[in-house]
């Protein structure tokens, strides 16, 4: 029995990961609107004891006829204040785009949802991987791949040093005296960089855990070193140990650089995961979902991921070459993990493609027994392949259903997750410190 425990996330992507999950007989894609039923998901990720809830967010997705689930959804935002009312352990992490916000719009509100939280909140920090998002935002252009990363590094800067600018315990509220904030305890920014120019305070101080989990999204060089110099858990795919092993020291090496510890940032696989008593039942279950998909969704979806368009393409012709981007910065991480999948796996068709990644996009996929599950997963985290998992259920309510009631006591079972929540704030369940504030720096008299 190992004394290490895994971190994991439990990734609401409604109405659930498969691209078809919609059609499911059993899935509830009615209710992707339905208060009472995320409230339901978080108390049920809750009861399996993930340490977070996480909200992937990509806007600019334009829904066709028979592609649309995926593409219509709520502000994760709003959804975390709701789901922190019902829910008293379990981390609320949210996605918010660095390249189409401002840093004091996003430090507020995040500091928002860690007090009302009681210090559950997380910003999963995206830089837009999606060109269209643009033109919702009155861009004619979108912003290169190392352009969002350089705006990103600044914006992030930004947001902690705003998050910090008023310790707790400045609030001293002394009615006799007539004093509500030590003002010694006040830290007003004078920023101006590249990007942004920040003077003044957050109007809320810092938060129950310091201030909220940094979480990132990202493979790329650049964002392994925005990972390092800022993340405090790192969602990424691979699909091999080895694979996983190589980002996993890569980045832990890089963190020395910037004053920080290995141990101060976990890395969580994303893990597309099927599972049922038996291999066989896990393998229907499998083979059933992909039956659901149109070959004109699966022409869709897998030219979303490798930025060629295979509309009016037959499904059983060979995948045919990718295209390059015309962003010359960008090094297309996510298409050239699905060719080396392809390869790898010995799928020759486009159909044969698009099933294969038809819920994983590209993450790691597991399907089987409890049993088999929490070995591949052992596997990974006991050799340097990840500190836990963002685990992606097929459907939802089911298939999240049998991940928590057959893998969760299977690991449990093996002492690698926990039995109980360490404590009641997400930085303490995932055994992260306390940020420091910051030493005070010499302002303007206007900006106290």
């Amino acid at each position: 029995m190992s004394n290490k425990q895994m971190k994991l996330g439990a990734f609401f992507n409604l109405p659930g990961h498969h691209v078809a999950s919609w059609r499911h007989p059993r899935t509830v894609a009615h209710r992707t609107f339905d208060l009472e039923y995320l409230q339901d998901l978080a108390r049920l990720a809750e009861q399996g004891k993930f340490d977070m809830i996480f909200f992937a967010d990509v806007l600019g997705l334009r829904p066709s006829g028979n592609q649309a689930a995926s593409a219509l959804k709520l502000d994760p935002l709003i959804i975390l204040a709701a789901l922190a009312s019902v829910t008293k352990h379990i981390g609320l992490t949210a996605t918010l785009t660095t390249t189409y916000n401002e840093p004091y719009q996003v430090a507020r509100k995040f500091a928002a949802i860690d007090h009302l939280s009681k210090g559950r909140a997380a910003w999963n920090v995206v830089t837009s991987a999606n060109e269209r998002e643009s033109l919702l935002f009155g861009k004619p252009k979108h912003l290169e791949h190392a352009r969002r990363y350089e705006r990103a590094d600044e914006f992030v800067e930004v947001v902690k040093k705003l998050w910090l600018s008023i310790e707790r315990e400045a609030i001293v509220l002394d009615k006799e005296g007539g004093r509500i904030l030590d003002v010694e305890k006040l830290h007003p920014l004078d920023f101006e960089g590249e990007w942004f120019k920040v003077q003044g305070l957050l109007d809320a101080p810092s938060t129950p855990q310091g201030h909220p989990v940094i979480v990132q999204a990202g493979s790329s060089e650049a964002g392994k070193e925005l990972a390092a110099k800022t993340a405090e858990v790192i969602f990424t795919a691979w699909q091999t140990l080895e694979e996983a092993q190589t980002f996993y020291r890569d980045v832990k090496g890089r963190l020395a650089k910037y004053g920080r510890k290995p141990d101060d940032l976990k890395i969580m696989p994303g893990v597309f995961i099927t599972v049922a008593k038996t291999e066989a039942e896990a393998i229907a279950k499998r083979k059933e979902l992909n039956s659901y998909i149109l070959p004109e969704v699966g022409l869709e979806y897998l030219s979303n991921f490798i930025g060629t368009d295979l509309t009016g393409y037959d499904v059983d012709a060979p995948l045919p070459e990718f295209t390059a981007s015309e962003d010359k910065t960008n090094p297309q991480i996510r298409s050239n993990l699905i060719r080396a999948l392809a390869e790898r796996e010995g799928l020759t068709t486009i159909r044969e493609v698009y099933e294969h990644i038809a819920g994983a996009r590209g993450h790691r996929e597991i399907v089987g027994t409890p049993g088999q599950i929490a070995d591949q997963l052992e596997e990974w985290f006991l050799n340097e392949g990840a500190d836990g998992f963002n685990i992606m259920p097929p459907t939802f309510p089911e298939g999240f259903r049998d991940i928590v009631e057959l893998v969760i006591p299977e690991l449990q079972r093996r002492g690698l997750f926990r039995t109980e929540y360490e404590s009641t704030t997400l930085r303490g369940n995932l055994g992260l410190s306390v940020p420091a504030y910051p030493s005070r720096q010499e302002a303007p008299s206007a900006l106290i």
